[in-house]
């Protein structure tokens, strides 16, 4: 079998990445994508993760991916696109049906009919939005709570509560059509949290409940966990640039200064650090705070044992796992991202760019030990269906 070429780009507000992966079967059947090549722009022309100013966003993009074309010796045809803006949001919906075999038997068509019910119950609450993931999150047949598949099970009503992520329509057309103007078709568009989490989380921790926190330049993005189910997703228009901000008008100094000062690349300016640390503090507070009360809403605060897991930019800030975890009242850790040796990727900022690479490679393969499904763009959970023990 001849290796297949995955490409994931994440547009972000700071920086547009790009990384090529190399997916050979291996001995067991199972694809895994080998990091070929990256590229990395600055990102001009955004803001929040919009698209302001088209002609700026095509030129960063072009130059990150003409970056990771040269070092992986390949040309970028196709793409899996991440969208991480404060446009998404989730919504939940419940669906019923009744199985349409005369025996009574559920089937995989009557699991896709009930999930459509589901997200027609919420179209009309939902004008100028598109459903990027449906998430089905419990069954019940007869009323009663199916523990494991609803498939091949008999009943006369089946019902499911289930989980939409959705963004404006408008923004994904935006990207799109700014990425496909440079020659590349976009097959796919993902959440960057959900993209991120395929690698920053273990298979236990997702299992156990948690919430993967990244903290990046302008906005805050949590996904949470439960029995290796996403079951929420938000973001936050704050971010570590508003730490930046604070430092330079708590300390009075220019903003070069303060992020430098905020990174610990400077130490030896004059300012008390005393100071600069409960500044540090009570931004992180706030960001702690916006995260607690969404799982105080989702009735999920204190009942993560897995606790938070922090990445992004905003990750590396003094005293952010202690603020963390006396703000949250939960465990918490900085995300390690391990993806196997002679990487080139080599922090967590690049999770959702690999994370994508990932997705890409589920479609490579129609079967696998695990059972492999082939993922529609709106269907997360079968994708992540084959990673599970």
């Amino acid at each position: 079998m001849a290796d297949h070429i995955i490409t994931g780009i994440d547009v972000g507000t700071f920086h547009v990445k790009v990384a090529i992966a190399r997916v050979a079967k291996a001995q067991n059947g199972v694809a895994k994508p080998e990091i070929i090549g990256t590229g990395l722009a600055e990102s001009r022309g955004l803001k929040n993760g919009y698209i302001m100013q088209e002609a700026d966003v095509a030129r960063s993009i072009k130059s990150a991916i003409a970056q990771a074309e040269k070092n992986a010796g390949v040309t970028i045809k196709r793409a899996h696109v991440a969208i991480g803006s404060i446009g998404l949001e989730e919504i939940y919906s419940h669906g019923e049906i009744i199985p349409a075999r005369a025996d009574s038997e559920i089937t995989s068509t009557d699991l896709e009919k009930v999930m459509q019910d589901s997200e027609d119950r919420i179209s009309d609450h939902i004008p100028n939005r598109r459903v990027l993931h449906s998430i089905p999150l419990r069954h019940t047949v007869d009323g009663t709570e199916v523990l494991g598949r609803a498939q091949g099970l008999k009943g006369t009503k089946l019902e499911v509560d289930s989980l939409f992520i959705t963004t404006f329509e408008q923004h994904v057309n935006d990207l799109i059509s700014t990425i496909e103007g440079l020659g590349v078709y976009v097959e796919d568009v993902i959440a960057s949290p959900l993209a991120a989490s395929f690698v920053m989380l273990s298979k236990a921790q997702k299992r156990a409940g948690c919430v993967l926190t990244n903290i990046g330049a302008e906005t805050t993005s949590i996904v949470v966990f439960e029995d290796s189910t996403p079951i929420s997703l938000k973001i936050f228009p704050v971010g570590s640039s508003d730490i930046t901000n604070d430092i330079a008008l708590g300390l009075r100094i220019p903003l070069e200064d303060a992020e430098k000062i905020k990174r610990g690349a400077m130490t030896s300016a004059t300012f008390s650090k005393k100071r600069l640390d409960e500044i540090i503090q009570e931004r992180l507070k706030t960001i702690f705070t916006l995260i607690d009360s969404h799982l105080k809403k989702i009735k999920r605060d204190g009942l993560l044992p897995a606790g938070t897991i922090l990445t992004g930019g905003g990750a590396n800030v003094s005293g952010v796992i202690d603020v963390a975890k006396s703000t949250l009242e939960l465990p918490a850790r900085t995300a390690t991202l391990d993806i196997g040796k002679n990487i080139k990727i080599k922090d967590a900022s690049w999770a959702v760019a690999y994370g994508l690479c990932m997705w890409g490679a589920s479609d490579t393969e129609e079967a696998t030990t695990l059972g492999i499904v082939k993922h529609t763009h709106r269907n997360v959970l079968s994708w992540l269906s084959q990673f599970l023990p």
